[in-house]
């Protein structure tokens, strides 16, 4: 029978590794580099028709959209497009992110596609892959992009590792998919210490564990207010007076519950991509309008913050 009366609890033991206590709702005194709570970020702009009309809607709803992000990844543009979508977000003052890819999912894995093994499917699968995802980097650095979305903790290791040595530009970002699970706060601080600068938390976290998970780093955590069907398909609006409250600084993020799954993108899919980006700065004017009737006082950045990863122009 194990002696427990000088044992330390297990929580008090967590707490000397400097984790939390607990999930408790608790604000956040933490802050963007211009004192903003929060930043606004459109996700699935796949192209740079989506990025010129997520800024034309932008200016129309008067959304200060800070952040897109693309998901499909930078092998599905060319250089040009990529550099279209740099000259436009660059000019805007407005962070673009794009994914590095592949991954199993993508790949001939049958484990990705088994009931018990959807877990593996953003993995990078295999030495080859790894050195593809990358190329994708470092191309997207070569033309000018300083935002990487990153889903697999050794690619993001690699990064990390890459950009200290100075073979990558010392100011480009790696940004955590939300399909790399960051769903506690110690795995935060791992993350985050092999050179995760902004996190994506999974759709379902309560206030209370993503709390904690403030309580833990101090990078940005990027939150879906609203979740695409495949990631859950909540709408969170109402909740976001205290989202922003408990996990500041953070990215509002806003997808679309009811929408098709467009990745990989491509031309073909334009029109829908394009209507997909409107509507989604659309919910985001939803979202700044519900937060102005709560009666918060959290504060939003605008385009051109300090601490935006925008691209560079050649």
């Amino acid at each position: 029978m194990t002696d427990s009366g000088n044992r330390p609890s297990t929580v008090d033991l967590l707490a000397e590794l400097g984790l939390p206590t607990g999930d408790n709702e608790a604000a956040s005194e933490l802050r963007f580099p211009d004192g903003a709570h929060f930043r606004i970020e459109i996700p699935s702009v796949e192209g740079p028709r989506c990025v010129e009309a997520v800024l034309t809607e932008a200016m129309r709803y008067d959304v200060p959209v800070t952040r897109m992000s693309q998901g499909s990844g930078v092998g599905m543009l060319t250089d040009g497009e990529v550099a279209d979508m740099v000259t436009m977000t660059a000019e805007a003052g407005v962070e673009l992110s794009l994914f590095a890819r592949p991954c199993a999912g993508w790949d001939t894995s049958a484990m990705s596609r088994a009931p018990a093994g959807a877990v593996l499917a953003p993995a990078v699968r295999g030495q080859d892959q790894l050195a593809a995802v990358v190329d994708d980097i470092r191309r997207a650095a070569d033309l000018g992009v300083r935002s990487v979305l990153l889903a697999d903790i050794g690619a993001l290791s690699v990064f990390g590792q890459l950009r200290a040595r100075g073979d990558l530009p010392i100011d480009m970002q790696a940004k955590v998919s939300v399909m790399l699970p960051v769903a506690n706060p110690a795995t935060a601080i791992v993350v985050v210490g092999l050179g995760a600068n902004t996190l994506n938390l999974p759709t379902d976290l309560t206030l209370a564990q993503i709390t904690a998970i403030r309580g833990a780093v101090d990078v940005p955590l990027d939150l879906y207010v609203e979740a695409p069907d495949n990631l859950g398909g909540f709408v969170r609006h109402y909740e976001l007076p205290r989202l922003v409250s408990c996990a500041a600084p953070m990215y509002a993020k806003f997808g679309l519950r009811n929408a098709p799954d467009v990745y990989p993108s491509g031309t073909h899919l334009d029109e829908v991509t394009v209507k997909l980006s409107k509507e989604r700065v659309r919910r985001a004017r939803l979202g700044l309008d519900l937060l102005e009737r709560s009666g918060s006082q959290s504060s939003c950045s605008k385009p051109g913050a300090l601490g935006l990863a925008v691209a560079v122009r050649s």
